[in-house]
């Protein structure tokens, strides 16, 4: 396979010793106009699964499946509850201090069949009395229109792998744009591609788990761009100029770093970064479109060794290039962590023929010096942060960008420092691409609240505030990271010496006893 020489290069200019990105300056000062955020789903917080006329989505259909492939048997049914307690969860919002604060719509709240010929009042209202809320106490809403919680029904005709949801999405964010978009400036239309067509359509690990790897992922991708293109251009014609919003896509983003300095490490890395996240990157921020190259070529050469007679991935006309390239305001990152990535023929044949892994062709794992966090997948290295986003400012020509999800997980209690220190060294690695020119507009801290996180269930607890899910009340808790991210808010400041007292964590006044936390 032909060595992208250029990826190499930039490879060696990005590299930066893990110490020079680790050092703590005692406080640095965030850019002017940088907005903080915090971020939640609708499915992980909102419960009301059933009410108000809300109709299922296929993680309604998968958490009630006997027996629960959900690792701690859990729903979301209840959740975090915040359909109920929206308004003292914007009173939590404004004492921290966020300038927006970053949710989605339930597709199936609003339209319960999954098409817009019936509207349901109620989840309308749901949505403009948070929106109101939000703005009455100078929050900014950011709104994801969908974050994997797909109607029944959809799913029922195909779900994303039926090209006629580039149509279905269409009209469902037409209503959306229609009942909010007078207040709402900034949205995001999908979040995590990835996830979504590799992890639900491709693999067991997501909702549909439609589990047809190799080509699934491949059908989900391209409809996934232009479903996302499609709302991009209904929004940038008919409702830009009256309603003067913005208007992305959040990818996720892992760091792919060779784990040797070899040609085929550095090659592995590569193809691991474009199959990961520039395979919905680029067709759309680059200046040439379409799928990255060694996509292509991975999947086009595979395609051909195993007998199929035209590439398993799916080509997307010259007229398709053109409407996707170019169809972002801005771009959403998803970032938490990194991987070692090598290439070993030895290993050949350990993923399934065809698969989306097989076709990549790259061996992933984790450095074991890294701190572990209580979800498996992820560990601490924010020099990986900072060299995803230095590598899209050098290949997508510097765009803007919104950190829309960064965040760690433990398995509970108050006093987090490994959160703590968490976001202190991804910041810190943030403005060290920002000082070097990255254009990037604020950071999403995921998550606000402790959330149904998926196939784990409730056992990885992402939030600065705590829930008590054994309450009926939900009790809410502020996390010494919730004190540490307020102070950053309130400063703008990143003071790596700044201290709170556990005591102060842990006084009963901190807790949510009514409505909200008094005295926080």
């Amino acid at each position: 396979m032909t060595v992208n020489l250029f990826v190499i290069l930039c490879s060696l200019v990005l590299w930066v010793d893990n110490g020079v990105h680790s050092l703590q300056k005692p406080v640095r000062k965030f850019p002017e106009g940088f907005k903080f955020g915090a971020a939640t789903a609708a499915y992980q917080v909102e419960g009301a699964w059933n009410e108000d006329g809300k109709g299922p989505s296929i993680w309604d259909d998968l958490t009630h499946t006997h027996p629960s492939p959900i690792s701690d048997g859990s729903t979301g049914d209840v959740a975090a509850d915040t359909y109920h307690l929206w308004k003292s969860d914007v009173e939590l919002m404004k004492q921290l201090g966020l300038d927006f604060y970053r949710f989605s719509i339930s597709w199936s709240r609003i339209l319960p069949t999954g098409f817009a010929d019936q509207i349901n009042q109620k989840g309308i209202d749901y949505y403009d009395n948070l929106i109101t809320e939000l703005l009455k106490n100078k929050i900014e809403p950011m709104v994801t229109l969908y974050h994997w919680d797909l109607p029944s029904s959809l799913q029922k005709l195909g779900g994303l792998a039926n090209p006629l949801i580039v149509e279905w999405f269409e009209q469902y964010a037409r209503v959306v744009f229609d009942k909010f978009g007078d207040k709402v400036k900034y949205w995001i239309t999908i979040n995590e591609p990835k996830q979504i067509c590799y992890e639900g359509y491709g693999s067991t690990a997501k909702a549909p788990q439609l589990n047809m790897t190799g080509i699934a992922e491949y059908i989900c991708a391209k409809n996934v761009l232009l479903s996302h293109a499609k709302v991009y251009h209904l929004y940038d014609e008919n409702y830009r100029y009256k309603q003067n919003g913005q208007i992305g896509i959040s990818v996720s983003c892992t760091w792919y770093e060779p784990a040797s300095d070899t040609i085929e490490d550095h090659q592995a890395a590569e193809d691991a970064r474009q199959f990961d996240w520039g395979q919905y990157i680029h067709p759309i921020f680059s200046k040439t479109g379409d799928f990255p190259l060694s996509l292509k070529n991975n999947v086009r050469l595979r395609s051909k060794e195993q007998g199929f007679l035209r590439s398993r991935l799916p080509v997307l006309s010259s007229e398709e290039i053109v409407y996707i390239r170019g169809s972002s305001d801005f771009l959403g990152i998803n970032s938490y962590t990194t991987k070692l990535t090598y290439r070993d023929a030895s290993l050949e044949g350990m993923y399934p023929v065809p698969s989306y892994m097989d076709d990549m062709s790259a061996v992933m794992v984790k450095d074991a010096s890294w701190p572990q966090a209580q979800s498996s997948w992820l560990q601490s290295v924010p020099w990986g942060f900072y060299k995803i986003l230095t590598q899209v400012r050098y290949l997508y020509d510097n765009p803007a960008v919104w950190i829309t999800e960064n965040g760690w997980s433990t398995s509970g209690g108050l006093i987090d420092n490994d959160r703590v220190k968490y976001y202190r060294t991804y910041l810190s690695a943030l403005l060290d691409a920002v000082e070097e020119g990255s254009n990037i507009k604020g950071y999403t801290a995921w998550s606000l609240f402790d959330n149904f996180e998926w196939m784990s269930g409730y056992a990885d607890k992402f939030g600065i505030f705590e829930v008590d899910f054994k309450d009926p009340k939900r009790k809410r808790t502020p996390r010494k990271s919730a004190h540490v991210y307020k102070e950053i808010i309130r400063s703008r400041s990143l003071d790596m010496n700044y201290e709170v007292d556990d005591k102060t964590v842990l006084a009963p006044t901190q807790v949510v006893e009514k409505d909200y936390v008094e005295g926080y």
